[in-house]
Parts: C-alpha cells; sequence; structure tokens
C-alpha cells in the first residue's frame, strides 16, 4: 500500500522553496500583525506590504544560498535545524542592515517597532519553519512503518553512537525490512533510559521482551564481537532463539551510507574469535622487509593468508608455488590488486618434483621459506597413505633440502596438533617431517646457515574442508548435520591469528624449535554444530536434526599440543611457547626416511606404515585397519 502513497516520493526541490516562502511569509506577517495589535486598518495604511515584500526577498536569498530546500525532509536531523536557526538569524541581520542604511534615510521607519517584530518574527519563522520537517518526517516514519506486522523486528546490540548511527541507517533507508524497537544493553546507567524515541532493554531481560515485542532479530556492529562479554550477551540471544545479524563498522560504509548487502548473518567464526593477538610488527618487519620470500601451497588456506600478510611487510619478491592452477590464478588477482608495488612470481610445481622444485631455488634464490604446502585430511590419507608420505615427507624433504643447499636464512614449517601423540597416517607424516626438519641442526651440511623452525596449531576456522564450511552446507540443504560422536572435541584459531603467530614465531626461532600456540580452550564439535543451526536462525532437533556418525579412521576424540614427554618453555609472546623436544641424530633420521620412502616407492603399504610406526613410537592407529600393525607379535607378509 505504500508504495502508492506520496511519502514514498522525493518532493521536488521547488516544492520545498514554495512551502518555505509560504512560512515565512505567513510568520513575517503573523508577527507584524502581532506587534501592531491586529490593527489592520492602521497596518496596510502603512508601509506592510513593502516591509513584507522586502524581507521575503532577503529571507528566500539566504535560504537559496545556504541551500535549506536541497535536503530530503524525511530525514532531517539536528544539522537541518541548526542551518535552518542560521538562515532565519542571517535573514533577520540582513534585514536590519538594509531597513537602517537603505531605508531610513527616504521613509519615516519606527525602529522600535521594526526590531520587536523581527524578534517574534525570528521565533515564530524558526520554529514552523522546523516543524515543518518535524512533521513530514514524522508522517514518512508512520507510513513507511505502517506495513510493520510484515517487516522484521529487531533491537541493536549497545547504546553508543555507533548503534544510534545503525538505527538511522536502517530507517532512513526505503527498501530496508526492519523495524528497530530498541537497544538493549548491559550497562545500568543506560538500561531504561531512551535514545531518539527508543528505549534502552536490559540484556538479562531478554526473554520477557521476547514475549512482549516478538522480536525476530539482533543487530551489532563487528568491532563489538571483540569483548567477551558482549560474546556472552550474544549468546544469550542465541539460546532464545533469536537471529543475530552484524553490519560493519561506520568507516566502511559505502560512501558514507549502509549498504544492506552489508549486513550479514552472525558467523560461528565471530563467537569462536578471541580477543585480538597482539604483534611485535617492527620485529616482522624487520625480518621480511626487502627479502625474497617463498609460499608453498601458496593457493591454501593457510598458505594464501601468509602471502597476503608477507606482503604488508614489503618484502622484495614473493613466490606463490602450488600446483592448483585456479586458486592460484585467483589468489594472484588479489594480491597484485593490493599489493601492485610487490614483485609478485607464480611458480605451478609439486613439491614432490626434485628437478621442478630446483629450478625454483635456481630462479628466485629465496631468502626466507614458509613450508604451508601439505595433504591434511585425516580419512584421505588413512586411506591413502603412500600419497601421504610421497607429499608431507617427501615434499618436506626436498624443500629442506633445497633450502640447507641454496643458503636459506630461514625455514618455516606449517605443522599441525595431530603430529602429537599421533592416532592416523596424516599426522604421523607431519611429525615424521618435525623430525627431519629438527635434525636437520645437525647436518654438517647445514653448518648452521639455515634455521628451521617448525610451528603448530589446531584446526583454523574455514579452512578447505573444516566442518564449519561443512556444517553450513548441511544447514543450507536442510539438514541433516553429521558428527562424528558426541564428546569429540577439537581446539579452533582463525586463519588470520593462526598466520600472525607464524610470522611472530619465524621472527624469534633461532632454529630446531617447534612452537606450540595457545589455541584456547577446546570446542565440542556437537556444541558448534547446535550454535550454528541457531545462528542460521533455526531450532536443533527440531528444525535441523545432529546425528552422530561414528569415528572415522584414524580419528581421535581429543587432540593435544604435546607428545609424550614433551613440555614447554615460555618466549616474550604470551600466545606463543616452544616444545622442548628430544633431539635426533640426523644421520639415523635421514636414514629413517630413506627407508620409509624405499617402501613407499615398491606401494607397500604396510610396509610403510609399519616402518612410520618404527619411526614414530607413539604412533597407535585408532579406528582403523592399521591397528592389527600395533600388535608387536603380527608378522608382515
Amino acid at each position: 500500500m505504500k508504495k502508492y502513497l506520496p511519502f514514498n516520493r522525493v518532493v521536488p526541490r521547488w516544492v520545498i522553496i514554495l512551502l518555505d516562502f509560504f512560512i515565512v511569509t505567513a510568520s513575517f506577517s503573523t508577527s507584524y500583525f502581532i506587534v501592531y495589535r491586529f490593527e489592520f486598518i492602521n497596518i496596510f495604511r502603512g508601509y506592510f506590504l513593502i516591509y513584507t515584500g522586502l524581507y521575503c526577498l532577503t529571507s528566500l536569498t539566504v535560504m537559496y544560498v545556504m541551500r535549506i530546500h536541497t535536503g530530503l525532509i524525511r530525514y532531517s536531523n539536528t544539522r537541518d535545524v541548526l542551518r535552518i536557526f542560521s538562515a532565519v538569524f542571517a535573514s533577520t541581520l540582513i534585514y536590519l542592515v538594509t531597513i537602517n542604511v537603505w531605508f531610513l534615510p527616504r521613509w519615516p521607519v519606527n525602529r522600535v517597532l521594526i526590531n520587536m517584530i523581527m524578534l517574534v518574527n525570528f521565533s515564530v519563522s524558526s520554529t514552523l519553519l522546523i516543524l515543518l520537517r518535524t512533521a513530514v518526517k514524522n508522517a514518512y516514519y508512520y507510513i513507511n512503518s505502517y506495513s510493520s506486522a510484515t517487516k522484521t523486528v529487531v533491537l541493536i546490540y549497545g547504546s553508543d553512537n555507533n548503534a544510534v548511527l545503525v538505527k538511522q541507517a536502517l530507517e532512513s533507508s526505503v527498501k530496508t525490512n526492519f523495524s528497530v524497537i530498541g537497544f538493549i544493553d548491559d550497562n545500568p546507567n543506560k538500561i531504561n533510559t531512551e535514545i531518539q524515541q527508543l528505549k534502552v532493554y536490559d540484556i538479562d531481560k531478554l526473554g520477557s521482551l521476547l514475549k512482549k515485542r516478538k522480536v525476530d532479530k539482533i543487530i551489532v556492529m563487528n568491532h563489538h564481537l571483540d569483548e567477551q562479554a558482549k560474546k556472552n550477551a550474544l549468546e544469550k540471544c542465541l539460546a532464545f532463539g533469536i537471529q543475530v545479524l552484524t553490519v560493519p563498522p561506520s568507516d566502511q560504509w559505502i560512501y558514507g551510507k549502509l549498504n544492506l548487502q552489508q549486513i550479514k548473518d552472525l558467523k560461528i567464526e565471530d563467537l569462536l574469535q578471541r580477543k585480538q593477538i597482539q604483534i611485535d610488527t617492527t620485529r616482522i618487519s624487520e625480518d621480511l622487509h626487502g627479502k625474497r620470500v617463498l609460499v608453498t601451497g601458496a593457493a591454501g588456506s593457510i598458505g594464501s593468508e601468509i602471502v597476503r600478510q608477507v606482503l604488508s611487510y614489503n618484502p622484495a619478491m614473493v613466490i606463490l608455488c602450488d600446483q592448483a592452477e585456479s586458486p592460484l590464478h585467483e589468489l594472484r588477482l588479489q594480491v597484485e590488486e593490493s599489493f601492485p608495488d610487490v614483485p609478485i612470481k607464480i611458480f605451478i610445481g609439486d613439491v614432490r618434483n626434485y628437478t621442478r622444485m630446483r629450478k625454483l631455488f635456481i630462479d628466485f634464490t629465496p631468502e626466507i621459506v614458509f613450508h604451508a604446502a601439505a595433504y591434511k585430511h585425516v580419512p584421505m590419507m588413512e586411506e591413502n597413505p603412500t600419497e601421504g608420505v610421497l607429499t608431507n615427507v617427501l615434499g618436506t624433504k626436498f624443500i629442506a633440502d633445497l633450502s640447507v643447499s641454496f643458503g636459506v636464512d630461514k625455514f618455516v614449517m606449517i605443522s599441525t596438533d595431530k603430529a602429537v601423540n599421533p592416532s592416523n597416517i596424516m599426522g604421523t607424516t607431519k611429525r615424521i617431517a618435525e623430525i627431519y626438519i629438527q635434525s636437520l641442526k645437525n647436518d654438517p651440511d647445514n653448518n648452521g646457515t639455515t634455521r628451521f623452525i617448525t610451528t603448530r596449531f589446531g584446526n583454523v576456522l574455514g579452512s578447505n574442508g573444516s566442518v564449519i564450511p561443512r556444517f553450513k552446507a548441511q544447514i543450507e540443504k536442510g539438514g541433516p548435520i553429521t558428527v562424528t560422536h558426541p564428546e569429540i572435541t577439537r581446539y579452533f584459531m582463525t586463519i588470520p591469528e593462526a598466520v600472525h603467530l607464524v610470522l611472530e614465531a619465524g621472527t624469534m626461532g633461532t632454529g630446531g624449535e617447534i612452537f606450540i600456540f595457545d589455541m584456547g580452550e577446546p570446542v565440542k564439535i556437537a556444541d558448534l554444530a547446535n550454535k550454528m543451526i541457531k545462528l542460521a536462525g533455526l531450532q536443533p532437533e527440531k528444525d535441523i536434526k545432529v546425528v552422530y556418525s561414528g569415528l572415522r579412521p584414524g580419528e581421535k576424540l581429543y587432540e593435544e599440543l604435546l607428545n609424550d614427554g614433551e613440555n614447554t618453555m615460555p618466549t616474550y609472546h604470551e600466545k606463543i611457547k616452544i616444545s622442548k623436544v628430544i633431539e635426533y641424530s640426523y644421520a639415523q633420521v635421514n636414514n629413517d626416511i630413506n627407508e620409509l620412502l624405499a617402501l613407499n616407492k615398491q606401494n607397500d603399504i604396510l610396509g610403510v606404515v609399519n616402518k612410520m610406526k618404527e619411526i614414530v613410537p607413539e604412533f597407535l592407529s585408532k579406528n582403523s585397519e592399521f591397528e592389527v600393525l600395533d600388535n608387536k607379535n603380527v608378522t608382515l607378509v
């Protein structure tokens, strides 16, 4: 219905000028009548028409110059009110100057009466001009909310200036489908107060408010999500089944206006994200500035973020190495647009191809290497152990050996918490890679030239193949969400904060260390699934079911960050610790890996897995066909 009403259309500027001109004329006339006590006979015998015409001409000129008519009346605010006062005041001053300079020498004028008329007129004129805009604005919002029954009823989290800006942006948008009914906050000084005619409600009374006002959603600005108290409040909203939406900070709005496309559902990553990590950018800059940096696995989740963050420190060159052509092409387009001044080299190749990798080192002679290329999916590697060995062990060995041969200053390997007391092929291949990297400290060919550093952390939010994108896809299909076990837990970290710590650890490493990152508290995957269902505005078990499929091959309930016999030492960064590990003989490790690779070349799967268990004695298979090898009495055929 409201689309047929004139309030939903933009009124031409000339109409506003005419309305203002009518108000100015009526105001001056009324003021004139009041001062002359409505003695109309004397009024019209005098200079009424001349006085009125001169004032109207003056006032109209001033308002046109000050562009009072250009603003949309429906969006009038306090600045518009001040402009009106300024225009009326300027008109009054100009008029009085004109009367005294031009009118007094020619005609008799009662200066006292003129001053009184202008004083009364200032009040009447400014009041009526403001009332016009207020009336139109209120009428517009009344008509715009006429169909509020079909609108989404929302509350805005917070009661600061940013929250007010969100409220104004939503109300001023013609296309919005939101009806803002108030604010919620936990600040006792603001609860039950009013902001722009909307009440500030107590977050603790959200349940009763939900029943009274039938709130559909809550809107919060992204920057509020860093505070734990606010995250707890948002989880309370989810517990009541209220969907949470986020908007970016006002300085990120397009052309200073909130675009409805910027209003997004709250993501599980927002709730799991912890307090922003502080890093020593000066040390990292000194480490990377002007250096040639190689990133293997550059097209992957971690590798691509390493590329982006490294580029921000103005290196001399960044070499992006991966065998995934299309993702590498997309990454190249992104980083060349964001960092046009840093040379970027694309090198398509497989880390398992020694000849191709040697070509990379010959052509670009990298000084720092971030080795992120790896197979990482546990069930896939359990079914294809020889491929896991080729990429995670042989590929790492090739890149590490070439780093020694070409005198690379620093080699930083990205490892995983699944390498700790591994229960699967993937974790064990990463642990063997860790052992080899550490042993290179004792390699006689190295002579300490290349510092080898290992970083170990858990799952990253939103990475390719992680549970979060999978759960999202299952929710979009209407469920069910599949979780392997009701008690399974994992550590989570966002990709940017993981890479922040990788760069920080890379600067502090002297060679041979394994750096352990503070992953926070472990998260139950079942709880994660239920929260994601609620974030979608649905109810677990009612709208989307959670089913348990059983542990997959090689999967264990709880991940660890330290191997048996390991303990940690603190560093200057509270989120990074150094694992005190057993040192390995390079000759012995190199011999063991060569035997493993020989078995792998023969495609002797049982022999390969058995050799992996010899190299990593703590490797005990779980829920896997290779559990039989943990029985030492078994004879391999």
